[in-house]
C-alpha cells in the first residue's frame, strides 16, 4: 500500500517521479541523493522501483512516498507486465517531471509515459556498451529512436555525452557529475586507518581495496588476474573486493588459495573498509561516472582506475594512477607502486580530496539537475 496522492489542486509543490531499477550501488546512491535534496527543497517526490534492495526503504524514511515496481535488470517476457505495472504508477501520481535512471527504467518509462510529461532519462553509463553484436546493433537503434520520448538526457559525464552524440543519439543533454556528500565521506588518516583496521580484523599490511557490483563491467577479474603479480612485489599485501553480484563465484574461483583476496560481500561500512586501504582499485571495464574513485578520494584514499568514459574527468592524475583497461601489468605496477610506498599513497589521497571538494560535491550536483528540471518544464509549458 502506498499513501494517497494529493490532487493537483490541493498541492501546488513541484512534483516529481524517480524510476529506476537499481536499488543498491552506485545508481540507488545517486538516486537517494537527487530524492533527498529535492525533499529538503519542498517539492512532492515519488520514487518507483523494485522492492529488493534499500533503496526505496531509504527513500521512504527521508519522506518519498514509494510505489514498488518489480522489474529485473534485463529485457525480457516480463516486459509487458512491467509497462502495465509502471503506467498504473504514472497515471497514480499524475508527476509534472519524470526522471528515468539507467537502461531499464530508460527503456520501460519511455514506452509508457510517451511524452504526456516531460520525461529525462539518464543513463548512468550507456547500455549499448555491455552488448555485443545483434544485441548492441538493436540497443543502439532503441536509443535513437527513443530520444521522440525524451526531453533531456543527463549525463554524468561530458565523455558519456559525447559517446552518445557519436552513436547518434541526438538529442539536448546537460552534464550532471555525479557527486559525494563531503559531511559522509570523511578524510581519514593514519589514525582512522589503524582503528577500522581492528574493528575489520584486517592485519597491519599492505591493503588495496576494490569496491563495486561483481560483474564483467566493474573489472575484478583483471585485478584478481594482474594480482599475483603484485603479490610478487609487495608479498604481505591483502587485497579486499567489496561487494556482490553475479559473477561472485567465478571469481573466487579465479582468486584460487593463499593469494591474500577476501570477498566480504555487500556492506554498509564501506567507509570503514576505504579508511583501512593504501589504495583504492577501480579497474572497469566501462562506466558513467563511478562513485567508488568519489568516495575513494573524499576518504582521502589513493586511487588507481582505468581510462573509460567519465573516470579520466573524476581522477586528477595527481590523485593516483590511470591505466588502460584490460592490461593488466600496468594495472599490477600501479597498484603495487602505492602499496610499496604508502606515504606516496597517502599523499595522493589528500589531492583526491580538495579535487572531490572543488568538483563532486553532490549538493552541488542537486542543484544543476534542479535547473534542469525547471527549464525543461518551463519549455514543455511554452508549447516547445
Amino acid at each position: 500500500m502506498t499513501a494517497s496522492v494529493p490532487a493537483p489542486e490541493q498541492d501546488q509543490r513541484l512534483h516529481v517521479l524517480h524510476v529506476s531499477m537499481p536499488t543498491t550501488e552506485g545508481t540507488a546512491v545517486v538516486a537517494l541523493g537527487y530524492i533527498r535534496h529535492q525533499l529538503a527543497r519542498g517539492w512532492r517526490v515519488t520514487l518507483a522501483c523494485p522492492s529488493e534492495g534499500w533503496l526505496g526503504y531509504e527513500a521512504r524514511e527521508l519522506g518519498a512516498t514509494v510505489h514498488w515496481w518489480e522489474a529485473t535488470r534485463n529485457p525480457g517476457a516480463g516486459v509487458v507486465a512491467e509497462c502495465l505495472a509502471l503506467s498504473g504508477v504514472v497515471a497514480d501520481t499524475r508527476a509534472e517531471i519524470v526522471h528515468l535512471h539507467s537502461a531499464k527504467a530508460g527503456l520501460i518509462g519511455r514506452l509508457v509515459v510517451r511524452r504526456r510529461a516531460p520525461v529525462l532519462y539518464q543513463p548512468h553509463g550507456w547500455s549499448f556498451l555491455a552488448a555485443t553484436g545483434l544485441t548492441r546493433a538493436a540497443t543502439l537503434r532503441w536509443e535513437r529512436w527513443a530520444t521522440t520520448w525524451t526531453d533531456e538526457l543527463i549525463c554524468v559525464s561530458e565523455a558519456e555525452r559525447q559517446l552518445g552524440a557519436a552513436a547518434g543519439i541526438r538529442l539536448r543533454a546537460s552534464v550532471v557529475p555525479n557527486g559525494v556528500d563531503l559531511a559522509v565521506w570523511q578524510p581519514r588518516d593514519e589514525d582512522d586507518r589503524a582503528a577500522a583496521r581492528r574493528r575489520l580484523g584486517l592485519p597491519a599490511t599492505p591493503i588495496a581495496a576494490c569496491v563495486g557490483r561483481l560483474s564483467r563491467q566493474k573489472g575484478q577479474h583483471d585485478l584478481l588476474a594482474a594480482w599475483p603479480d603484485v603479490r610478487t612485489t609487495v608479498p604481505d599485501a591483502e587485497l579486499v573486493l567489496v561487494g556482490d553480484g553475479p559473477d561472485r563465484a567465478a571469481l573466487e574461483r579465479s582468486a584460487g588459495e593463499g593469494q591474500g583476496v577476501r570477498f566480504v560481500g555487500s556492506r554498509s561500512d564501506v567507509g570503514d573498509w576505504l579508511a583501512a586501504a593504501n589504495v583504492v582499485v577501480v579497474p572497469s571495464v566501462w562506466e558513467g561516472m563511478a562513485l567508488a574513485p568519489l568516495e575513494a578520494m573524499a576518504s582521502a584514499r589513493s586511487v588507481v582506475a582505468t581510462n573509460v568514459t567519465g573516470i579520466v574527468e573524476s581522477v586528477p592524475e595527481a590523485a593516483g594512477a590511470i591505466v588502460p583497461p584490460g592490461e593488466r601489468g600496468a594495472l599490477a605496477e600501479a597498484v603495487a607502486q602505492r602499496l610499496a610506498h604508502p606515504e606516496d599513497a597517502d599523499a595522493e589521497g589528500w589531492e583526491g580530496r580538495s579535487h572531490v571538494e572543488t568538483g563532486h560535491d553532490a549538493a552541488s550536483s542537486a542543484k544543476e539537475l534542479a535547473r534542469s528540471y525547471l527549464r525543461v518544464l518551463a519549455a514543455r509549458r511554452r508549447g516547445r
